[in-house]
């Protein structure tokens, strides 16, 4: 089996990659206004995860504007869908998008996170879509999911661990940093150092421990294993000559990289 090939280029100041289509999903956590920028417009569908229509009404108030371009700014940035058990959403902001139009959905589901929630409707969306047997697959990008309280950022990693299997590509974003899951076999990563480094990380999360080869870092690796035990690759470099990074691992682990600040 040929490796799995990566990018970020979701994350370039203009899309770059016509040929995926981009979800992404707004998580309740903070964010900047130049990383929600830079993903909004690689995506073609938007959906905030309850709380998440919060951050994504108020992203805007930092940037020094007038009560009326303020307004057209909010309004420039309306998500196709808000979804969740609607206990954080606060009740002017979830009046104000459905006012505007924008689908507001109350899932009571209790054995679902909203993220969950959120991720079913880019499923259902991805089937209604479809006209092939095996529906064309959306690469999600979460904004947020990696910072803030420590069971939330443990679910994200679980979950994302978890879909692996199913999800081709699923990428969680903060300011701080770019993550995700590589399924064992080999991986190729495009590293953009405009965007990336020079720190990154390869953790061995969800499982008892993985054998790892690397090339392209500072600190390879050869046939190492790596476990919460023993070796974790944590504080590892990019190398700014190296334009790839290949990495071969027996078991799922994830891959995290710096994200330098975006303006």
């Amino acid at each position: 089996m040929s490796p799995r090939q990566w990018s970020t280029t979701f994350l370039q100041p203009q899309p770059t990659d016509p040929t995926t289509k981009f979800a992404l999903i707004i998580l309740n956590q903070p964010f900047s206004f130049p990383l929600l920028d830079r993903l909004w417009n690689s995506c073609e569908w938007r959906c905030c995860a309850d709380g998440g229509a919060n951050r994504l009404y108020d992203s805007f108030e930092s940037l020094g504007l007038s009560p009326e371009e303020l307004e057209m700014m909010r309004k420039s940035y309306l998500p196709d869908l808000v979804k969740g058990d609607l206990d954080s959403v606060r009740d002017e902001v979830r009046e104000y998008y459905s006012s505007l139009g924008v689908r507001v959905i109350h899932d009571h589901d209790q054995y679902s996170t909203d993220l969950m929630k959120c991720i079913s409707a880019i499923q259902e969306k991805e089937k209604a879509e479809c006209t092939k047997e095996i529906p064309e697959q959306y690469t999600i990008i979460l904004l947020g999911g990696l910072s803030g309280r420590l069971d939330q950022t443990v679910h994200t990693l679980s979950l994302l661990h978890k879909l692996r299997k199913t999800r081709r590509f699923l990428f969680a974003v903060t300011d701080d940093n770019v993550g995700w899951v590589l399924d064992e076999g080999e991986h190729i990563i495009t590293i953009d150092h405009s965007i990336l480094g020079p720190t990154c990380g390869l953790l061995p999360v969800g499982i008892d421990s993985t054998i790892l080869s690397t090339k392209g870092l500072r600190w390879n690796l050869d046939e190492k294993e790596s476990c919460f035990d023993g070796l974790v690759s944590t504080s590892n470099h990019l190398v700014p000559e190296e334009q790839v990074v290949w990495i071969k691992t027996t078991k799922p682990i994830w891959w995290v990289a710096e994200l330098r600040t975006l303006s």
